[in-house]
């Protein structure tokens, strides 16, 4: 086992690696088929139910990632174009009788800023 532990050392090629993926961190997040929503509600949204309610309701040909942003908003993350479109187009959509308002994100759109009408 000592031998093995011996043999370790870092060289110029792995500290590259690491350069990379500091780099990789520092690239402009990507907002490509994402929408931004929020529920017209004074009440809170159980998120973890809104998130397998609205993925099954809208059962994306790729998949769905929601996350939630804080201050009452949700990013909605389709892996495929056809997917945001039909959700854009097929509202409006609720979840436990409150409405999702949605807006589809442009490049270099702040989701926490951007204006929800």
């Amino acid at each position: 086992m000592e031998d093995s532990i011996a043999g370790l050392s870092l060289d110029d090629e792995e500290d590259e690696t690491l350069q990379l993926e500091v780099e990789e961190l520092n690239q402009e997040i990507s907002y490509e088929n994402c929408l931004v929503g929020v529920f017209l509600t004074s009440s809170v949204v159980h998120f973890q139910a809104m998130r397998s309610t609205l993925a099954s309701v809208w059962h994306p040909i790729r998949g769905v990632s929601i996350l939630d942003l804080g201050r009452e908003r949700y990013l909605f993350r389709f892996y495929h174009e056809v997917d945001a479109e039909r959700v854009m187009k097929s509202g409006p959509w609720n979840f436990n009788s409150h409405l999702l308002i949605l807006h589809r994100l442009k490049p270099r759109e702040d989701p926490l800023v951007v204006q929800l009408n």
